[in-house]
């Protein structure tokens, strides 16, 4: 899967309400950016519906389509009727870092198999639709060490590539922190080398020990 930079994701929670058969369907969506805030997401839903025939349940975490961190159950349900429908409408969805959970309080009447595959797709594409979005950005972390002359130019040059301070250290030299766009890095990289004539040195944060960029 290609690293995505920028995507949507959930702003924020949207729940949708169906009654079929008899069966009611409450399906809630909302950001997830870990598999650990999905996890909490599932939980507070199972809270709220604690009486709930079925919980079930889907996760994507990281950009739309993305299916190296997926998560599903069917909870109780017949397998193959509820957690993977529901999985298969968010990666399709063009939305990332979400989590859906459908909780179903049976009404007596049996769905089918293709009834419940409805159901609960169809519950995950009402919660999606309208859901409030916002855009995801994945950050990079970049070490600059530069002369003292250099620092306020850079300084200057953050905001034209959305990049911000985290650290500053001033010794012999002047030595930043930096988060910005990973979409932004390359460019950045080049400015910086252009507007210290080549003075600065780069590095990846999490390569403090390889060569520069």
């Amino acid at each position: 899967m290609e690293n995505v930079p920028r995507y949507p994701a959930p702003s924020s929670t949207r729940r949708v309400e169906d009654v079929i058969d008899r069966s009611r369907f409450i399906t809630t969506v909302g950001p997830a950016a870990t598999v650990e805030d999905a996890r909490r997401f599932l939980d507070r839903v199972r809270e709220e519906f604690p009486d709930a025939t079925h919980n079930c349940w889907a996760y994507v975490i990281g950009p739309p389509g993305d299916t190296s961190r997926v998560g599903m159950s069917d909870a109780g349900e017949p397998h193959g009727t509820a957690g993977r429908p529901m999985l298969a409408v968010l990666l399709r969805s063009g939305i990332g870092d979400v989590v859906a959970v459908v909780t179903r309080y049976y009404g007596g009447r049996n769905l089918g198999k293709g009834g419940l595959v409805r159901a609960y797709s169809g519950g995950v594409k009402s919660a999606l639709d309208g859901l409030p979005l916002v855009e995801q950005m994945r950050a990079e972390g970049l070490r600059v060490a530069l002369d003292y002359p250099d620092e306020a130019p850079l300084r200057n040059l953050l905001p034209d590539f959305e990049a911000k301070i985290l650290t500053a250290t001033h010794g012999t030299a002047v030595s930043f922190t930096l988060e910005l766009p990973s979409d932004r890095v390359d460019d950045f990289v080049l400015a910086v080398s252009g507007l210290t004539n080549g003075r600065a040195r780069v590095t990846k944060v999490d390569d403090t020990t390889g060569p520069d960029l």
